[in-house]
């Protein structure tokens, strides 16, 4: 019997670093398992990338020609999200803000038109359910976009979540269900044992468990005790947002996307506008450069939003792997596993990465779906 299984078996906790939607649906899934967990946040529960997320679930509005096992999980957990809404809102008692209607996809010149269109006889190749709009038919379904676009598709399988409600429906459901949320409690280093793994906080309290999890984000990179091949290549990539107060008549229905832009309704007469991509390391500062071009590119598909007045503004620090791809399951640190690196797909992954993940820790067998995602990849490059 593997090593992996048997402290899979254990009667110590399962150890989660990382507080954000990968660690707490992770805990919550294992908690319903019937296993023991402690979760260890450096500041507070999902207020990092989780919080900061527009909460888009919107797997073939990121479809990528190279990465089509990417895309295949990402369909696959798309599929899983209305039963995960479901059993969080009916434990928590809290909406999620869950809910289909689908995304408007507008080009707003004639470059963007043209990859949209790739994009749509891609879409159209896989049996996926895409429509090319006239301008017309367009305005019939969403009012508020330009009513000069260069082209427009509409993707009725686009899907959207409130990020932060989901953060609070998490938490709320982990702690109902027994789990151990230690907040302001960095974690400096892991100890990787096959039998006995165990992580040391910043203040040098040793804790150990069956298994440790890695779901730190964007900081996993940091994390001491790992070797250099071992520790997930995994960077922060800032991404800035943009809050409006819904004023009258402005009445958007539909999620409004461009080639580097999205404007995201959201209930409570909210707004979200956004978002940038900027290497810019650990900086989470918001930047005058930043919300202009966050603007100016949502202009482009929904002018209406120029008289809308501003609630709130941040900028949150995506998890990027080498690869752009997620970081799932086992690696070659003994009693060592990782939710890390979902980049752009953190709120569309939460289903298919919690329960694959939570399987692995249970029976030290890899699934299908995340096989391809292994940290071990990174290994192999560098070897």
């Amino acid at each position: 019997m593997p090593d992996s299984v048997k402290t899979s078996r254990s009667d110590r906790p399962v150890l989660i670093v990382g507080g954000g939607v990968a660690g707490l649906a992770l805990g919550w899934r294992l908690l319903h398992a019937g296993r023991a967990v402690q979760l260890f946040e450096r500041d507070r529960a999902g207020r990092g990338a989780s919080w900061a997320a527009a909460g888009m679930l919107a797997p073939d509005a990121e479809i990528g020609f190279e990465d089509p096992e990417l895309y295949r999980l990402n369909r696959e957990s798309l599929r899983r999200w209305p039963a995960f809404a479901a059993a969080l809102e009916a434990e928590s008692g809290i909406g999620t803000g869950f809910r289909t209607g689908g995304a408007v996809h507008v080009a707003a010149d004639r470059d963007e038109a043209e990859a949209l269109r790739r994009r749509y006889d891609f879409m159209k190749a896989q049996g996926l359910d895409s429509r090319w709009l006239s301008p017309a038919e367009a305005l019939d379904i969403e009012p508020f976009i330009t009513s000069r676009p260069a082209a427009v598709m509409y993707s009725p399988s686009d899907s959207q979540v409130d990020s932060r409600a989901l953060v609070e429906a998490l938490q709320a459901s982990f702690l109902k269900a027994g789990g151990t949320l230690r907040e302001g409690t960095p974690v400096r280093a892991v100890e990787p044992d096959a039998r006995t793994p165990a992580i040391i906080t910043e203040n040098g309290e040793r804790v150990e468990g069956s298994c440790v999890v890695l779901a730190t984000g964007a900081w996993s990179y940091g994390m001491e005790g790992l070797t250099a091949d071992q520790r997930p290549p995994v960077r922060p990539v800032r991404g800035q947002m943009m809050e409006l107060e819904v004023a009258p008549p402005f009445d958007l229905q539909h999620v409004v996307r461009s080639a580097h832009m999205c404007v995201v309704p959201k209930s409570g007469g909210r707004v979200l506008v956004g978002t940038t991509m900027e290497e810019m390391g650990f900086d989470a500062r918001v930047t005058a450069g930043g919300l202009y071009t966050i603007l100016e590119e949502a202009r482009r598909i929904v002018p209406g939003i120029d008289d809308l007045p501003v609630r709130d503004i941040w900028a949150g620090l995506r998890p990027a792997s080498r690869d752009h791809l997620p970081i799932l399951g086992p690696s070659s640190a003994p009693g060592v596993v990782m939710t890390t690196g979902f980049y752009r797909h953190g709120m569309l992954l939460a289903p298919v990465a919690s329960e694959e993940v939570a399987q692995y820790i249970f029976t030290g067998e890899t699934s299908a779906w995340i096989a391809p995602f292994l940290p071990g990849r990174f290994e192999a490059v560098s070897a």
